[in-house]
């Protein structure tokens, strides 16, 4: 016999989306009985908002607009940790707001029970730093390489087939539910080996250790990845609905024991591996049109989700410090502070808590930030890359990417060693750098 809607009603279920699937597959009615339940077991319970959960602050601000910032910190804070899913958050030296009110900040670190929330990890997912070291190439000449191999600002190449991922990495794509469409497959070909615009960069410099010549870029996952988390975000939209309504949309979660989240976590790795390919990529570039050797290499994010059981430690812009979460490094991590300061290498403290600065991080808006200028773009530009080749891809200066724009790398630097979140273990001693620059002035689609 053929099971109805009206059926089901008459058994007392309210009409749900789960009715077309029973009428589907039920043989009769004891069977639509049996399926209905299932299904009604399987919807999520609604859950409240809990009470606050502590979190810690490894800040010490020292002067007014710290202070403000620090403030600003603690009320998203206060809001964030009250999200069902959160067990223990933590707010790094460089911390700063990045959103309404309730949204995690940047230099945030939330652990949550098994739920991935794509608005924790934003939409620069991996945002990350590759670390080479050159033998054979004076640091001119690894910059003028990476200034001819790299491009930056909006979109990607315009012969992105010159510069391919490998075979294996083509593959899961096509094989991920979150990733196989063909917006998705064309944006990972496009801006593969391309860095974006904001703040990052490619760095040259001198490691202290050693004399050799170094090149560190950061960047992203660019459009492919911003897609993925859109998706997610909207996936995480339907969960809220169902099972937290009272939660704040940007802090909506995907439950990781369901299809749909581990789908969306190995969709994360994935993401993660084309974007250490996208570095990797570029160094190489630079490695051939050198003609120096590489004798260092390593890798890591500061903008991602970390895994442990049923555990998800979500970074939006902190260095992992955990042996348990760096799986491609020897135990150094990457700490830029801005284009005129050292870059340091870092390892974990045992007195830590697993996670690090991502940088120095601000301290007011870039807007405020240019507010504050005083003279030209011009004239600020040569008072703060005095002794340092600094470079802006598109040909126009960014003043909010300029050295004063960013936290007192001594300030941030100091709270790292008085927490005992990290130690620092050696530098790359700055020679010059390339940002994408102000993308926005003079932009070919903004004229006519």
């Amino acid at each position: 016999m053929s099971i109805t809607g009206k059926d089901l009603i008459e058994m007392g279920y309210a009409p749900a989306p789960w009715f077309s699937r029973v009428i589907k597959h039920a043989v009769d009615i004891a069977d639509a009985k049996r399926l209905a339940e299932q299904e009604i077991a399987m919807i999520p319970k609604k859950i409240a908002m809990q009470e606050p959960v502590a979190y810690s602050v490894f800040m010490e601000p020292d002067s007014h607009e710290e202070k403000e910032n620090l403030a600003s910190v603690v009320r998203t804070m206060d809001i964030l940790v009250r999200t069902p899913t959160v067990r223990s958050a933590y707010v790094m030296p460089d911390a700063c707001p990045a959103g309404p009110d309730g949204t995690i900040p940047v230099g945030g670190v939330v652990e949550t029970e098994n739920a991935i929330h794509p608005g924790m990890h934003s939409a620069d997912i991996c945002c990350s730093l590759m670390l080479t070291e050159f033998e054979g190439a004076s640091p001119a000449e690894v910059l003028d390489a990476i200034h001819e191999v790299t491009h930056f600002g909006p979109g990607g190449r315009h012969k992105p087939f010159s510069i391919g991922m490998s075979l294996g990495l083509v593959n899961k794509i096509w094989n991920n539910k979150f990733l196989s469409d063909k917006k998705s497959v064309e944006l990972a070909i496009k801006h593969f080996a391309t860095q974006g615009d904001g703040n990052h960069f490619s760095y040259v410099g001198v490691r202290k250790s050693t004399g050799r010549t170094v090149l560190v870029t950061h960047h992203g996952s660019r459009g492919f990845g911003a897609l993925l988390y859109k998706r997610g975000m909207r996936l995480a939209e339907k969960f809220r609905k169902e099972i937290c309504p009272d939660v704040l949309k940007q802090n909506a979660w995907i439950p990781a024991d369901t299809w749909d989240g581990v789908q969306y976590w190995r969709a994360l790795q994935v993401v993660r591996e084309w974007t250490k390919q996208s570095h990797r990529a570029l160094h190489t570039l630079v490695g051939v049109r050198t003609g120096a050797t590489a004798v260092d290499n390593f890798w890591n994010e500061h903008n991602f989700v970390f895994r442990d059981g049923d555990r998800f430690w979500h970074a939006k812009g902190a260095t992992p410090v955990r042996s348990e979460f760096l799986p491609d490094t020897n135990g150094l991590q990457i700490v830029p502070m801005n284009m005129a300061e050292p870059i340091l290498l870092i390892d974990g403290d045992d007195r830590g808590v697993g996670f690090a600065p991502h940088g120095a991080g601000r301290n007011m808006s870039r807007t405020a930030h240019k507010g504050l200028q005083v003279g030209s773009d011009a004239e600020v530009f040569e008072r703060e890359t005095a002794g340092i080749d600094a470079r802006f891809w598109c040909g126009e200066i960014d003043t909010s990417e300029l050295p004063s724009a960013y936290k007192s790398a001594d300030k941030v630097r100091s709270d790292m060693r008085g927490f005992g979140l990290a130690r620092v273990v050696d530098e790359v001693m700055p020679y010059g750098s390339i940002m994408a620059g102000d993308v926005m002035k003079n932009a070919p689609w903004r004229n006519r």
